[in-house]
C-alpha cells in the first residue's frame, strides 16, 4: 500500500502543478469544459494517462438505475479529478467527490476550483479508506 500511496503523491503533484499552469495561462471564470480540456493537454504533456468523464453506474438494492454519476477525469486509473469553476466549495462538493472515489473503488481525489483568485486556494484532496 505505501508504493501506491507514493505513486498517488505523485500524481497529484503533478495533476495539481497542471492545474496551476492551467490557471495561470487561463485565469478565473470560465465553463468548467474549458478547464477540463486545457488540463487534458497539460497532463498528457507530462505523459500521464488521462480518460475525460468517466461514467459511474449507480446501482440501487441490486438494480442499475439509467442514471450514472460522471468523473470529470480519471488519471492513471487511480486518480480521481473533479473540476469546479464555482464560487464558493461547500462540503457537499467534498461529499460528492468522496462518493466517486466509493463507487469507484479509487483512494484519493482531487477537486479543483478554478474560479479563485490563486490557484492554491482552489485544490481539495480527498482520500478514502479502502
Amino acid at each position: 500500500m505505501l508504493d501506491l500511496e507514493i505513486v498517488e503523491n505523485e500524481i497529484t503533484g503533478t495533476i495539481i502543478g497542471c492545474a496551476i499552469e492551467v490557471h495561470r495561462e487561463l485565469g478565473p471564470g470560465l465553463l468548467e469544459s474549458v478547464y477540463e480540456s486545457a488540463i487534458e493537454i497539460e497532463l498528457l504533456k507530462q505523459g500521464l494517462l488521462v480518460e475525460r468523464q468517466i461514467r459511474l453506474p449507480v446501482v440501487y438494492k441490486g438494480e442499475q438505475l439509467k442514471q450514472n454519476f460522471i468523473i470529470d477525469l480519471l488519471v492513471e486509473r487511480c486518480v480521481v479529478v473533479e473540476l469546479k469553476s464555482i464560487d464558493k466549495v461547500t462540503n457537499i462538493h467534498l461529499k460528492q467527490l468522496l462518493t466517486y472515489l466509493k463507487l469507484s473503488g479509487k483512494h484519493v481525489g482531487l477537486l479543483l476550483n478554478f474560479n479563485v483568485a490563486h490557484m492554491k486556494d482552489g485544490i481539495f484532496r480527498t482520500v478514502h479508506q479502502l
